[in-house]
């Protein structure tokens, strides 16, 4: 027989059929999560709730996409636009392959490179993008756009920063004793 990857066979799950699983190490942080919000907003649905099936109860127990879930759970205009349905990839597993393919997806996510992220920035400023809409669209908060725009080292980066009066030293120290 002929392996065929679950991603395949992607269903259409009503939320109301689907839960968390107990062991999900994982958390996002709420920036994170608006930001996973926009993208949902913006993009849709674009990769599926990997499930198991419990045929016995007839529910769906996530094993990754706890948060794309929740997403669903807690804005309810995503819900209506959705009509109530998630996009289900089912693998058959038992539970110790379940928490182990959990952790797989959790940790085979990776993180941003620094350097790669500064160079994003610099283009999405060549590209006449401010840094309010790289803030919304990209999640990140103006300190760490800024230490983003320092690691490339281009002037013309800083161009909309403004910079307060630094401290002056004082010439002439008056008595604190009289």
């Amino acid at each position: 027989m002929e392996y065929k990857s679950p991603v395949y066979n992607v269903i259409a799950v009503p939320i109301e059929k689907i839960q968390a699983n107990t062991y999900n190490p994982n958390a996002v942080a709420p920036p994170e999560m608006k930001l996973l919000y926009e993208s949902i907003k913006t993009d849709g649905y674009t990769m599926p709730i990997v499930c198991y099936y419990v045929k016995s109860q007839d529910i769906y127990v996530i094993i990754d996409g706890f948060h794309r879930y929740r997403i669903m759970l807690e804005h309810s205009d995503i819900y209506e636009r959705e009509g109530g349905m998630l996009p289900v990839s089912v693998i058959d597993k038992p539970i110790d392959q379940r928490m182990a393919s959990t952790i797989r997806h959790n940790r085979a996510r990776g993180s941003h490179d620094v350097e790669l992220m500064s160079n994003i920035i610099k283009e999405l400023h060549e590209l006449g993008r401010s840094d309010t809409w790289i803030s919304k669209h990209l999640g990140m908060d103006r300190d760490e756009i800024l230490r983003l725009k320092q690691i490339t080292g281009l002037a013309a980066l800083f161009k909309d920063v403004k910079f307060g009066q630094a401290w002056k030293p004082v010439e002439e120290e008056e008595e604190i004793y009289h």
